[in-house]
């Protein structure tokens, strides 16, 4: 089991930054690739952005390349994700989830475990 619990969320204006954070506990959680999904309201949950468990590869929506960097230290069992330039169509509940499949997954159904998500609204 792994348990996550995500942080950083909020409200920012349209240009804005924000950086949110997952802290992870439980059963080796370095051992697990990871990612950072989105859920507007009236909305699928959709891929943000992946990356290894070494850190080594990463991943992202076209929607967010260039804007968004998702990272993680290992030593602390933290995953991180920068946005930038943040756009009002960036609002939504972000959750990280981690999966024990391996690398390269971007659909939120191959991900074993979830956090309970943190708000992040941009006002135009």
């Amino acid at each position: 089991q792994v348990q996550l619990v995500e942080s950083g969320g909020g409200l920012v204006q349209a240009g804005g930054s924000l950086r949110l954070s997952c802290a992870a506990s439980g059963r080796t959680p370095s051992r697990y690739a990871m990612g950072w999904f989105r859920q507007a309201p009236g909305k699928e949950r959709e891929f943000v952005a992946a990356i290894s468990w070494s850190g080594g590869s990463t991943d992202y929506a076209d929607s967010v390349k260039g804007r968004f960097s998702i990272s993680r230290d290992n030593a602390k069992n933290t995953l991180y994700l920068q946005m930038n330039s943040l756009k009002p169509e960036d609002t939504a509940v972000y959750y990280c989830a981690a999966t024990s499949r391996g690398w390269g997954y971007t659909r939120s159904n191959e991900y074993n475990y979830w956090g309970q998500g943190t708000q992040v609204t941009v006002s135009s």
